[in-house]
């Protein structure tokens, strides 16, 4: 048994840990049945070599009895700032037995104020007059083009380490004797800023040399003063009016001595290529104003800078995954519609920004980049971007052949027209790269159905388009926010696909923060111009992402930082709707968002979410140790139910509004008395069946939809539904080319055309959000109700629709899970794998008990099977660790 995917504070090998007392975690793997952890050790010193002397240990659990491996707290010394600490751990296992260990380090950030020598340095316009970039409608809207800051200092000698911290009230890069530092992109990233900016560390030792040297960096608008969301008044009311840097770089030498370069007074700055940058509206690049080697030593021209701010500021080291460059996204056709104009499809709709290589261009040629998700008649449709330009201009320098990709812009797009371009474009003169936080890639999902695993592609896509800095709602238009209900819909699907457990325990501090004194959560995170209260289903994101976190991941200390302002939200709604019933303090009460042809009573959703709230937040109290509070919640809990079904279910089991989403709603939160519920059931299918198994839920239905038809029996339903190819449906947007999931079912229709572009992105992964269903029923991968982290699995594949196979991996918190099915000639064979430590219960669905086998023999027989027992669709055999094959009579499956 070997540990594997060590981790500090949910990242590997973090260079810059904010955390004073950071949590480790670590994973197994064994090929051995019934493998588990007993005990562990770990072990931690400032050098790799001191790990293996125990006199230079400055750390030493010593051998513990637990079986615990997710987010172990540091109770060693207390740490270091600015200090690399490795560590390591040694397992035993479930015999006593000393198993395998495995190594990893950490290094702090600068972990306290005194720390900070660095002062806030921005454009001094009595120094520096302001510069309007040329007057052109393809240009981005703004007042003053980008910092291009830079310092020069001298080293007496090599250094032994060198570390830069850096962050921006914009976006920055950072460069070092004339080559680019790291490859964050668009860092800070966006955060509430007035209570939390975060810095970035760069290991820049290998950029230093004895002598002269220089520090320099590009600073745009970016979030805080560029263009936010869709409010019409100027960037600057948001945070501020010009952006403005911070950094200090850190040399240590042999000897023990330092030396700091920060920023302050010293510093100068001088314009550059790029004129203008924002995101929303794209970026113009001068090539002809580019100054060669302005980023290393000695380069004329610099003027003095204002120093902006003596006070560092809330800064925080950046706790999870910055933002990167991931993928590279080849043209797949380019045509020609005119001179020097071409429509490139890169045959997926992506986020990011382009690359162009430019051929012969002239010197003072402008070429045009517009960006567009989708075509109308061969031309890009821009309608549906409202305000957001979406324009990258490049004026060339002249010099034969140059690579235009802008830095401080983002879009989301599947179509590039390319405008004024001199000779002919190539296919290999474009590449899309796709930009978002670089969170592991954790999860997988495929099956015999195309069709079905193009719906699992176009979902995965759309949580790469939109994990961007936050969990945004769409990345083209002018909105880009961090939409609470959005969030907290895909949340289950996105922890399938990718280990999102540090982005978003981040983003909760800012859903935190925006809670008003009231008790009210924001329908945005960060809160930019939506200021009222949430919405039902919006501000429960409040409570039920932490929850959702601690239940995948284990993550006991975002329910801690968040459990306060769980139960204020709850006790907000509470003491504006003393009868149960959410009627009032309701914010937007957007209701069951862009449903179809049905409207589902926004009480009847309302209370139906304060009542889930409430139920989790009791469970939340219980977990953290407050009884009281979880008793009083419960209590609560019960009179919001008894409220529910008293003021909106009736006696044949019907629910008030009669819509799929009102059963969904009832059926999922627990809110109908248990006599009434098959004729719940009913209800619903009818309504599904009627409309010949096609949809009405909107974002918030959509989630619970086939996963509450497979628990109440209807799987037949929910396949129906997901093989659905007319409209409404998932397979619609597919069978019209969709490579993201659209934000409304009628984004697009053959029979009105195009929706009202005020509100039509092709990029929103919300009615995405059954993917968990993928993963959970349709593969079979899913977690017992009182488990946390996957510690007792719950594998119960469900064949069905026109399914052939499905299998599904995830690299969980404890280690990688596997569930896959297929059926052959009357045979179904499960396939399943359980890490050490964890134990499992399979279900195998067949109508002949006596035929199920694991690897060929009688299933009570082989090791690692606990016990075998029937239930009424087939055989449930309990599993230790390890992996497994069993075989049975295939059921009968719905064609």
């Amino acid at each position: 048994m070997t540990p594997y995917g060590l981790e500090t504070e949910q990242r590997r090998e973090p260079l810059g840990v904010g955390e004073g007392l950071p949590r480790l975690s670590w994973k197994l793997a064994s090929e051995r049945r019934g493998a588990a952890q007993s005990a562990y050790r770990i072990t931690a010193a400032e050098r790799t070599a001191d790990l293996a002397d125990p006199d230079r240990l400055i750390w030493d659990t010593g051998r513990r009895e637990s079986a615990d491996t997710i987010l172990v707290p540091w109770d060693g010394p207390v740490l270091n700032s600015a200090t690399r600490y490795h560590w390591r751990v040694q397992v035993w296992d479930e015999t006593g037995a000393e198993a395998g260990a495995a190594q990893s380090w950490f290094e702090t950030g600068l972990l306290h104020r005194e720390d900070w020598a660095a002062t806030w340095i921005g454009r001094d316009p009595a120094v520096l007059p302001h510069v309007e970039p040329p007057d052109d409608d393809d240009r981005p809207p703004l007042e003053s083009p980008p910092l291009y800051l830079r310092r020069e200092f001298h080293l007496d000698r090599p250094p032994a380490r060198a570390r830069l911290y850096a962050t921006a009230r914009g976006v920055y890069e950072p460069r070092l004797n004339g080559v680019r530092v790291g490859d964050a992109e668009l860092a800070p990233g966006w955060t509430e800023y007035q209570r939390r900016l975060h810095y970035q560390t760069y290991d820049v030792t290998e950029l230093l040399r004895p002598g002269a040297n220089a520090l320099a960096a590009i600073v745009a608008d970016g979030w805080w003063c560029g263009y936010v969301g869709f409010d019409p008044r100027r960037p600057a009311r948001h945070y501020g009016d010009q952006p403005a840097f911070l950094a200090q770089l850190v040399v240590d030498f042999a000897d023990g001595s330092r030396q700091v370069v920060a920023t302050d007074g010293a510093w100068g700055e001088r314009p550059g290529a790029v004129r203008a940058a924002d995101l929303l509206m794209g970026e113009y690049v001068d090539q002809r104003q580019h100054v060669p080697g302005w980023d290393t030593a000695g380069a004329p021209g610099f003027l003095p800078v204002a120093v902006l701010d003596t006070e560092p500021g809330p800064l925080v080291a950046e706790p999870d995954h910055p933002i990167r460059v991931t993928l590279d996204v080849p043209a797949v056709d380019v045509r020609r519609t005119g001179p020097g104009r071409y429509v490139v499809d890169f045959g997926q709709n992506v986020v990011g920004r382009l690359r162009l290589t430019v051929r012969g261009a002239p010197r003072g040629h402008r070429i045009t980049l517009r960006h567009a998700e989708i075509l109308a008649d061969g031309e890009l449709y821009v309608d549906n971007l409202r305000s957001a330009k979406a324009i990258d201009s490049y004026v060339a320098a002249g010099d034969g052949v140059e690579v235009f990709e802008p830095r401080f812009t983002v879009h989301g797009f599947r179509y590039v027209e390319v405008d004024n371009l001199p000779g002919e474009l190539a296919t290999d003169d474009l590449v899309a790269r796709v930009l978002h936080n670089d969170m592991p890639f954790t999860g997988r999902f495929e099956c015999s159905d195309p069709v079905v695993n193009q719906l699992q592609s176009n979902i995965t896509w759309g949580q790469r388009g939109n994990f961007v800095a936050v969990p945004t709602d769409c990345p083209q238009r002018d909105e880009r926010l961090g939409w609470l209900a959005d969030a907290q819909i895909f949340a289950p699907t996105a922890s399938r696909n990718a280990d999102v457990s540090a982005f978003l325990a981040r983003w909760l501090r800012d859903v935190v923060d925006g809670q008003d004194p009231q008790g009210a959560f924001r329908d945005v995170a960060p809160v930019v111009a939506m200021h009222r209260e949430a919405a039902p289903a919006w501000g429960d994101a409040g409570v039920i992402i932490p929850w959702h976190l601690w239940r995948v991941y284990g993550d006991r200390r975002v329910l801690e930082r968040s459990y306060d302002a769980m139960l204020a939200w709850v006790r907000y709604v509470h003491r504006h709707n003393p009868d149960l019933r959410w009627r009032h303090r309701t914010g937007n009460s957007y209701g069951d968002w862009l449903q179809v042809e049905a409207s589902t009573p926004r009480d009847v959703l309302a209370t139906a979410y304060f009542a889930r709230s409430t139920q989790l937040t009791a469970e939340a109290a219980e977990v953290l140790g407050r009884h009281d509070e979880a008793a009083q919640l419960r209590e609560l809990h019960a009179a919001i139910r008894a409220a529910f079904i008293d003021s909106y279910v009736g006696d044949d089991g019907s629910v008030d509004g009669g819509t799929q989403t009102a059963y969904l709603l009832a059926l999922a939160f627990g809110l109908l008395p248990e006599r009434l519920t098959p004729a719940a059931v009913g209800h619903l299918a009818a309504d599904i069946e009627k409309r010949d198994c096609r949809l009405t839920t909107g974002f918030v239905g959509v989630a619970l939809l086939c996963p509450v038809l497979a628990e109440h029996g209807r799987a037949d339903l929910a396949y129906a539904l997901l093989h659905q190819e007319e409209f409404p449906s998932w397979g619609y947007s597919i069978r019209h080319g969709a490579t993201t999931i659209w934000e409304r079912w009628d984004g697009w229709t053959d029979h009105a055309g195009f929706q009202s572009p005020a509100m039509n992105s092709f990029n929103h992964y919300s009615l995405g959000s059954v993917g968990d269903w993928l993963y959970s029923r349709v593969a079979g991968i899913d977690q017992a109700p009182s488990s946390v982290a996957y510690r007792e699995l719950l594998l119960r594949p469900l064949p069905g629709g026109r399914l052939t196979w499905a299998r599904a991996e995830q690299e969980t918190a404890r280690g990688h899970v596997a569930c896959g099915w297929s059926i052959c000639d009357g045979r179904i064979t499960v396939t399943v794998a359980v890490p050490p430590g964890c134990t499992a219960v399979l279900q195998i669905p067949t109508p002949d008990p006596d035929s199920v086998r694991e690897n060929g023999a009688p299933a009570a027989g082989p090791p690692g099977v606990l016990g075998v027992e029937s239930y009424a669709a087939g055989v449930t055999l309990r599993l230790t660790s390890g992996r497994y094959t069993v075989t049975a009579t295939a059921p009968d499956v719905v064609p």
